[in-house]
């Protein structure tokens, strides 16, 4: 699927897999380091639900610098409805298809909607793939979404510099039989 068409559909696929995980949460994990190191499970929850958040105040109009990537403190067992409030408020503010044209600041420029949405997909997907090996790592995550992610990650993530204003970690080595999650991580900082 091609995000520059509409990213629309494929973030939402992103956030059904999202929501599977989300199911899978168990409080006795929260504290649990994650592959997103600056994050254990709990702030990484807030940090996706609060990511979510921030794409649907751009595509009600706000800058994504001006609300915060992570959400106020949600009760160990209430992520999957502050994930379903997120999944609601994005999906009604990026209904318009108007909205893929219009210039929308994120924190990697000012450029169409259609653009922003597009790399949202990318730290979805990634998100999913982090939590995934605390909450889950035996499951099968949707592929599609791991391609179209490392594809918007490889054309829009310069692999030198990381770190600073790029908040990524350098490309880390994959094996070459790794499946595309696995090249998605390491194209992102994570040790695989």
């Amino acid at each position: 699927m091609d995000t520059t068409l509409d990213p629309r559909p494929v973030y939402q696929r992103a956030l059904d897999q999202l929501e599977k995980l989300f199911a899978a949460v168990t409080p006795d994990r929260m504290t649990r380091p994650t592959a997103c190191t600056e994050y254990d499970l709990r702030a990484l929850l807030s940090h996706t639900v609060g990511g979510i958040h921030r794409i649907a105040y751009v595509g009600e109009g706000g800058r994504s610098e001006d609300v915060p990537a992570w959400i106020e403190p949600v009760a160990d067992d209430a992520w999957p409805a502050a994930l379903g409030r997120a999944r609601v408020r994005v999906t009604t503010a990026w209904s318009d298809d108007e909205k893929l044209e219009r210039i929308a600041s994120v924190p990697w420029g000012e450029l169409p909607g259609r653009f922003a949405l597009g790399g949202y997909v990318m730290e979805a997907t990634t998100h999913s793939w982090d939590i995934a090996q605390v909450v889950a790592p035996e499951a099968a995550l949707d592929e599609h979404l791991a391609q179209v992610a490392l594809a918007i990650a490889e054309q829009t993530l310069p692999t030198d510099p990381r770190g600073g204003e790029v908040p990524f970690g350098p490309v880390q080595p994959a094996p070459a039989d790794a499946d595309v999650y696995t090249r998605l991580a390491a194209w992102l900082g994570r040790e695989v």
